[in-house]
């Protein structure tokens, strides 16, 4: 008990009385210092006294499928910063493989009484994947925000970049290039955003020659390894433009494209989504369909913090405009 005391008093300045009177519930303390002690006992990991346990912690779960792709640590600074300015206090959840699941670290969460959860490329998008742990959240009444496409029944608001705007822009950019055989490399069957994209190339493929052929879709892994591999099979069927579900699969493109002895842009053209860090920096620069980070992040904290607040906040998805940036990986197709 009196290390506890020493370690909170501390992590918030104050002194080891202060921590007393606030763990006993007495009169005398503030109710910003009062909060404080108790957000220290919940990032510490001790538990709350009985008395306090109703109150939830002014903690934010942030639950990420991995940090490897710099997509999702830009989201977790624009999320982590809007919720530092609202004195939230962001609980950063990576998955491994092998390591703790989502469903775990949302048991984790639920034990520390956060006061709401954004997710970011999680099961939600995954048809076939595991959900309690969502209808969990739904159950006890926790704010949620979705960040990219989720499956239609779970009831949570969303924020998305607009993937079917994105692949008609990425489409019609090749296109106006001059390439005929474009192919997609994606997500895998039942990825919500992945669907989209594929649902958003068939339609404005219709409009040109050749159309989308199945042997132009690749499904793989969101990584370069898996872009790599999807390459392969499509050079194979003659493609020339490749629209890629995520920057680092565009990257193993570009690798599989070279290691045939082939050239980026001179023989293929690659275009990349996100926008990701250090995508201007790669040899070629990537052309690649960026996804408002920024904006897309505020507004998921906007909708946590209004659902905290105990505000409606309606079970849609708000839906934001990508942006094609052009770059050194995309040309004129060759003769």
């Amino acid at each position: 008990m009196t290390r506890r005391l020493a370690e909170v008093a501390q992590k918030v300045g104050v002194s080891e009385a202060t921590v007393s009177r606030v763990l006993n519930g007495k009169p005398g303390v503030s109710a910003g210092t009062r909060q404080a002690v108790l957000s220290a006992l919940d990032v510490l990991g001790y538990e709350r006294p009985t008395q306090l346990r109703g109150e939830r912690a002014r903690l934010v779960g942030l639950v990420l499928p991995e940090l490897q792709n710099p997509i999702f640590p830009a989201f977790a600074e624009v999320v982590g910063g809007a919720l530092g300015r609202l004195g939230l206090t962001p609980v950063l959840c990576t998955q491994t493989k092998g390591g703790v699941s989502e469903a775990d670290y949302v048991d984790l969460l639920l034990q520390q009484q956060v006061s709401g959860v954004v997710f970011a490329g999680g099961h939600y998008a995954l048809a076939d994947a595991p959900h309690d742990h969502y209808r969990q959240l739904a159950d006890r009444r926790i704010p949620v925000v979705l960040i990219n496409g989720s499956i239609g029944h779970l009831g949570f608001p969303g924020i998305s970049c607009d993937d079917a705007v994105a692949v008609e822009q990425a489409w019609r950019h090749l296109a106006s290039l001059g390439h005929e055989r474009i192919g997609l490399v994606l997500g895998s069957a039942g990825h919500v955003p992945s669907e989209r994209k594929l649902a958003a190339a068939r339609a404005v493929a219709a409009g040109h020659p050749g159309g989308l052929p199945d042997e132009h879709v690749a499904r793989t892994m969101f990584s370069l390894e898996g872009g790599q591999a999807a390459a392969a099979r499509l050079l194979d069927a003659g493609v020339t433009g490749f629209v890629c579900a995520s920057d680092p699969m565009a990257l193993g493109v570009i690798r599989a494209v070279r290691r045939r002895g082939l050239s980026v842009p001179g023989d293929v053209s690659v275009v990349g989504y996100d926008d990701s860090a250090f995508m201007n920096c790669t040899e070629p620069p990537l052309t690649t369909v960026r996804q408002p980070i920024d904006a897309m992040g505020r507004a998921a904290v906007e909708l946590l913090s209004a659902q905290i607040g105990g505000h409606f906040v309606a079970r849609d998805e708000l839906l934001f405009e990508p942006e094609l940036v052009v770059r050194g990986s995309t040309a004129q197709a060759p003769r």
